[in-house]
């Protein structure tokens, strides 16, 4: 596989995932557990960064920083208020007809970053359909205990545009797993 890094390339380590095999993350958290399944197809450099990532341990322990009720629940950065990552970033452009509705989970990026710019800040969608431009790279869906992350949507104050948390959510940790 190819890969488009930037940043600290010295920093990235891309896990090497079997294409004809389904992998798994378990993300366990202090409000409970949900599984990603990885879409490998849409997105190689993005699930094979965060498989590595997770593999790393990076994960363990960060919070869920932003929370809008009824649109995201985002995590996975070390800084713990938006501006951080790993120190590099991968690019997957997302297809043009990419809708980003309940389960799916993709990559936060800045206005600035290209479309399809990765990190290892993520967020899962909470709405039925959020009307997100396919700018945000796919990581892939959830696939099992989204009453978690319906339970960690309503700790969101929906009067708060910046997402501030009511209640911490912590990343206990996250398990790459093959199916």
């Amino acid at each position: 596989m190819d890969c488009t890094i930037t940043g600290d390339k010295s920093k990235a380590d891309l896990a090497d995932l079997d294409p004809s095999k389904t992998y798994t993350i378990a993300v366990k958290t202090n409000k409970g557990s949900f599984t990603i399944e990885l879409d490998q197809k849409v997105s190689p450099c993005t699930t094979a960064s965060i498989a590595g990532l997770t593999k790393k341990g990076f994960f363990d322990g960060l919070t869920f920083h932003r929370i809008v009720p009824g649109f995201v629940i985002q995590g996975g950065d070390p800084a713990g208020n938006g501006s951080g990552g790993p120190g590099y970033q991968t690019l997957d452009k997302p297809p043009p007809d990419t809708r980003y509705v309940t389960g799916v989970v993709a990559m936060a990026k800045t206005q600035n970053d290209p479309a399809g710019t990765s990190g290892s800040q993520f967020f899962v969608v909470t709405g039925d359909d959020v009307g997100l431009p396919p700018d945000y790279a796919v990581l892939g869906k959830v696939v099992d205990g989204l009453d978690v992350v319906e339970k960690i949507d309503r700790l969101g104050d929906v009067s708060d545009p910046a997402g501030t948390p009511t209640k911490r959510v912590e990343i206990e940790s996250m398990k790459l797993q093959t199916g």
